[in-house]
Formats: C-alpha cells, sequence, structure tokens
C-alpha cells in the first residue's frame, strides 16, 4: 500500500491564481517525484494603486513516498 506525503507551499505570479498554483506545481515538481494532486487552501491578492499585481496562493500538495 502506497504511503501519501503532504507539503505545503507558497506560489505567486502576476498574470492570476491559476498560474500561480501552476507554479506551485512546477517548481515542487523540481525536486518532488510523484506527485498526486494539489489543493489550494489560501488565496490573496496584493493591490497597488487599485490595480491587483500579484496573485498568490498557499497550497498543500500530496506525492506518493517510494518504497
Amino acid at each position: 500500500m502506497p504511503i501519501v506525503k503532504i507539503i505545503e507551499v507558497i506560489a505567486s505570479s502576476e498574470k492570476s491564481f491559476d498560474d500561480a498554483v501552476k507554479n506551485a506545481v512546477a517548481e515542487t515538481s523540481k525536486t518532488i517525484r510523484n506527485i498526486d494532486s494539489v489543493w489550494v487552501q489560501d488565496m490573496k491578492a496584493h493591490v497597488k494603486d487599485g490595480q491587483i499585481t500579484t496573485y498568490g496562493v498557499n497550497c498543500k500538495i500530496s506525492f506518493r513516498v517510494e518504497e
């Protein structure tokens, strides 16, 4: 039976929340293999002069631990 581990990561994007989630998975996959899923726990946006400048997400990423 496989063991699944969960880590929490924070990522951002200047484009969108969707892009921030993609950045979280892309960066995590550089050092973690067997990623199964990503759960977006929180979202926030930074605002400057009435415009959104950065989209941020707090994600939990799950992956299978190799035997």
